[in-house]
């Protein structure tokens, strides 16, 4: 996902919602989750689920704009490590940018080379 400024929009505005797909790769977590601007940073606010094989991933629909977000795996917050573009938080650690369009479909789809396992 991608999102320079933050847009402190709800995902539960009456705009029209595009569909963003997050998807995390790590065979040990026991919970992955993610907080974010759209969702006021609660770290049980939006659930991954396990596809198998280490492979966590969360669909949710939010209206067009820009976000910043964290990964919340095992109840430790860090940066998506598929996402390039991050902003510095005021905690000292990288927030991950997201960045829902108009245009083609959202989402936040991984480059299989850029796959951490940890």
């Amino acid at each position: 996902m991608k999102n320079p400024e933050p847009t402190r929009t709800s995902r539960h505005s009456h705009s029209r919602t595009l569909p963003v797909r997050f998807e995390y790769q790590n065979t040990g977590a026991r919970s992955v989750s993610v907080a974010g601007s759209f969702n006021h940073w609660r770290p049980d606010g939006d659930a991954m689920v396990t596809a198998g094989g280490g492979h966590w991933q969360c669909e949710t629909r939010m209206p067009a704009g820009t976000y910043e977000y964290r990964l919340v795996v095992d109840g430790h917050w860090l940066a998506d490590p598929l996402v390039a573009e991050t902003i510095p938080n005021p905690y000292g650690g990288l927030n991950s940018i997201l960045k829902v369009g108009e245009g083609a479909a959202a989402g936040h789809l991984p480059d299989e080379s850029n796959t951490p396992d940890q």
